[in-house]
């Protein structure tokens, strides 16, 4: 079984040398970028781990994780412009070094070379559904986040099904496609999807509490910017859900007011969180999740040390301090 580092140092390779062409630059130039400024690859890293459970020649599908790599930062060019986003990677996104057309243009290249790089790769057909049932499922999940922007009254189920489809559902997916390619039953190609996607609920529940409770030097970004931006997350829906009438009324106040000094906003509905224990709450619903995530990978029916590596990205993916 391949190690996680050697996995990545595989997919930086592979990204090094994907071949574009040479004109118009002012198309290619934004995707090299976007590829060429870092990342975790923890979606390419999952499919060839998923595939590496039952084939060892990973190599042959690095198209296909590639194809899965390009579709991902595709999402992240576009959401760089929506959110009018300045950063990205801590770098300058891609509409801010360019321009918002470029930044348009260059994503829907990008998509369309993320079908044509799966289709360079190994051939499968359940593999090729299972990629495009994950694209438009993505896409899904964003268009249910901006309708959330106008919403006060998101429940936790819907935004527990948004989060499922706009960032864990990719992650399920990458080791379904993963397993499928390498040939594995159908059990265990949904036993790794839950492990997958159940993990990625877990990650992003992480970085909803992260962002109110995290160490900024850790957490590498300023602390409270989803409540500076009213963002509908497990952490806002549920102090809504829990508060008495005075905090209720508070963190209306909060949340309608267009001019506040933003660090007052933040330690104001912090301590709201505080007395209602929302940390705790969101931090037994991550273990929850993290748990049925373990017990899906051991239902996978090859050796346990054959899994050690997924355990491994497992736990270092949800291991951040705070």
């Amino acid at each position: 079984m391949y190690k996680i580092e050697e996995l990545i140092q595989k997919v930086n390779n592979a990204i090094d040398h994907i071949q574009y062409n040479a004109e118009p630059k002012n198309l290619y130039d934004p995707i090299r970028y976007i590829l060429s400024i870092g990342g975790k690859r923890i979606r390419p890293v999952l499919m060839m781990m998923g595939y590496n459970l039952y084939k060892d020649d990973v190599d042959a599908i690095i198209d296909n994780a590639l194809a899965l790599e390009t579709y991902h930062n595709f999402t992240l060019l576009h959401d760089d412009l929506m959110d009018k986003s300045d950063m990205r990677r801590g770098n300058p996104t891609v509409h801010k070094k360019w321009n918002d057309n470029t930044a348009i243009l260059s994503g829907d290249t990008m998509l369309i070379l993320a079908y044509q790089l799966f289709n360079k790769g190994v051939r499968n057909e359940q593999a090729l559904t299972a990629f495009i049932d994950a694209t438009l499922g993505v896409c899904e999940g964003q268009q249910y986040d901006i309708d959330f922007e106008t919403r006060n009254d998101v429940t936790e189920a819907e935004y527990m099904e948004m989060i499922r489809m706009k960032t864990s559902l990719l992650l399920g997916y990458a080791l379904k496609i993963g397993a499928l390619l390498g040939g594995a039953d159908e059990a265990d190609v949904e036993h790794l999807y839950t492990f997958g996607e159940k993990m990625g609920l877990a990650f992003q529940l992480q970085d909803d509490l992260l962002d109110v409770y995290g160490n900024p030097e850790v957490f590498k970004k300023k602390l409270g910017g989803d409540i500076v931006d009213n963002k509908k997350t497990f952490m806002l829906i549920n102090a809504l859900q829990l508060a008495n009438a005075e905090q209720k009324a508070e963190l209306d106040r909060w949340i309608a007011a267009k001019e506040f000094d933003a660090e007052q906003k933040i330690a104001a509905v912090t301590h709201i969180y505080n007395i209602l224990g929302i940390d705790r709450l969101a931090q037994q619903k991550i273990e929850e999740l993290f748990a049925i995530s373990l017990q899906s990978l051991d239902k996978v029916k090859v050796a346990d040390e054959k899994k050690a590596e997924l355990r491994a990205f497992a736990n270092k993916l949800l291991g951040r301090k705070y």
